[in-house]
């Protein structure tokens, strides 16, 4: 899928959640681009190309495979602190998996996407940040 193996894909997944849980331990979000840098310097393999569509479809598969790796136990989308960079806000492709999870409604107001990614955050920051018992 998307020109990479299983045993890629398994990788990438697996140095992505461990990066993403680093994140949320600090309650520090990261952008894109910091999470493909990193993923490249711990995985060493070529990273994404976000100048090509299917590259960056290739991401969002990837944050999908994290949110299902991670959510049985935490019951959230640690993709929640993916963000664009120079932006605050989560990509399309965040709330499109909120949708398919059944944790946003189809047909939810810009407002209400937004207070489903704070909520998330707030949720993520208590369950993970060490700032919290």
């Amino acid at each position: 899928m998307y020109g990479r193996s299983e045993e890629e894909w398994a990788k990438l997944t697996e140095a992505g959640l461990e990066f993403l849980l680093e994140r949320a331990r600090q309650n520090r979000p990261t952008s894109y681009t910091e999470l493909n840098a990193t993923l490249v310097q711990r995985v060493d393999m070529s990273g994404f190309d976000f100048s090509r569509a299917d590259e960056r479809a290739a991401m969002g598969h990837l944050l999908w495979l994290i949110v299902e790796r991670n959510r049985p136990e935490s019951g959230l989308m640690l993709s929640a602190l993916v963000f664009y960079l120079n932006s605050n806000e989560a990509g399309p492709g965040f709330f499109g998996l909120a949708q398919e999870l059944g944790l946003l409604s189809a047909k939810a107001s810009r407002q209400q996407k937004e207070e489903f990614w704070v909520d998330q955050l707030r949720q993520l920051d208590e369950r993970y940040s060490r700032t919290h018992p």
